[in-house]
């Protein structure tokens, strides 16, 4: 199987001033185009550096990606690094580059400066894949067996994330033209709803009799639950399919509703798929959420088809005006109880006119609110059959337990709706 390695530059990725998105988008990309990504490598902006950890990469990999370090200041010293790395004797300038970098600053009313003109510059040593979204080019060095006892070939990707994976398609395409590419089958299901602990010792027996091609992967997510992937390396690919499907048929009978999607998904998507065209709409009450809900909602394309809008209802005042949730209620329950998160749904619901509707009420902390320990939400759905609450407890820091109560709801709000949908 052809290996690759992903390789990340710049200082500002190991200081933690920006998150490396860039690495595991390109590893999906390439694992299901079948190149099997065996290492993630973060570089600093230093030269030798570079070079020395792209040359241990090469030897021990088919392919090498990396991004970053390829822009017009003088702390982008990517390109200077790989012509050394390659054994380049100069610079050549690559005019369709050079045409791209001319239009896209004229299109925004800037100058082409002589820093804009030398980022068409590369190393004789390289081809080139014109980047149409920016205006550094992508660079591709091909080394021969003796190089490295192996073919390899490294291409240089921008690091600005639009940029460099608006080139993996290009570079996934190149890479086929170069080396033999196997199948790979992946297939997903998500879960919500239990532990990461407590999911593993429910299907543990199904888990232990997987054939040992099939392999399974755990994958946690506080948003969107417990992802389990199923991966099969290498065969027929439809063949492969049917014996994963098989599988899942079988894990399917095992947990049942806990079950939300059969591919990498969330739960909002989730909710999307069982209202659209349906007719059937939702509003939102939210207090501790603080519009988290309803900007998970709104955050599916097609939303406005189905979800009427949402009240924050922060303060006490806004849950009794707007709402009309019963003083009496929260002056004998608490504000963070499951009677005022009844009332909250019902009250948004009433107040849109929505066939259904979630609430949310409780302590994300720091503060409690000496009767109910930080972390306790209480979630109401409402719908035409009546009322649901339940209460939660997340022992963790606000913007966690923020947005576990948000997951929380949306599974809460996914399992009351299939339940009313299939009566």
């Amino acid at each position: 199987m052809t290996k690759a390695s992903v390789c990340t530059i710049g200082d500002e990725i190991l200081i933690g001033q920006i998150l490396d998105t860039n690495s595991y988008r390109i590893s999906s990309a390439l694992n299901e185009a079948g190149i099997r990504v065996n290492r993630m490598v973060s570089i600093g902006d230093d030269g030798e550096a570079i070079i020395n950890s792209l040359r241990n990469e090469l030897k021990t990999n088919d392919i090498v990606i990396s991004t970053g370090g390829l822009g017009p200041t003088k702390d982008d010293i990517t390109k200077a690094a790989l012509a050394t790395l390659s054994g380049s004797k100069g610079y050549v300038e690559n005019a369709v580059q050079l045409e791209i970098i001319h239009r896209i600053l004229y299109s925004r009313g800037l100058d082409v400066l002589d820093v804009n003109r030398a980022q068409a510059l590369v190393p004789d040593t390289c081809e080139v894949i014109p980047n149409h979204l920016g205006t550094a080019p992508i660079m591709v060095f091909r080394f021969d067996k003796d190089v490295f006892g192996h073919p390899a070939t490294l291409y240089a990707l921008p690091g600005v994330p639009y940029e460099a994976l608006g080139a993996v398609p290009a570079v996934i395409d190149d890479i086929k033209a170069h080396f033999p590419v196997d199948d790979i089958c992946h297939r997903s299901i998500m879960v919500y709803g239990m532990a990461e602990s407590a999911l593993s010792k429910l299907i543990e027996p199904w888990e232990d009799s997987l054939p040992k091609d099939i392999h399974l992967a755990y994958l946690p997510n506080q948003l969107t639950g417990v992802r389990l992937r199923l991966s099969v390396y290498g065969g027929d690919r439809e063949s492969e399919e049917r014996r994963i499907s098989a599988e899942l048929d079988r894990l399917s009978a095992i947990l049942g509703d806990n079950i939300y999607s059969y591919t990498d998904d969330n739960l909002q998507n989730a909710i999307g798929r069982l209202l659209k065209g349906t007719g059937k709409t939702l509003s939102a009450a939210e207090s501790c959420t603080g519009g988290r809900i309803a900007s998970l909602i709104t955050s599916v394309p097609g939303a406005s088809g189905y979800f009427l809008g949402s009240v924050t209802s922060y303060a006490v005042s806004v849950k009794e005006n707007v709402l009309g949730v019963n003083p009496d209620t929260i002056r004998e329950k608490g504000v963070v109880s499951q009677e005022v998160a009844a009332e909250m749904a019902e009250g948004v619901r009433r107040l849109t006119g929505s066939t259904y509707s979630v609430s949310t009420t409780g302590l994300a902390g720091p503060q409690g609110d000496g009767v109910n320990r930080v972390g306790t939400v209480c979630i109401g759905v409402s719908g035409p059959t009546g009322t649901k609450t339940f209460t939660r407890n997340y022992q963790n820091d606000r913007e966690r337990n923020i947005e576990r109560f948000s997951a929380t709801a949306l599974d809460f709000l996914r399992r009351f709706i299939e339940s009313e949908l299939s009566c």
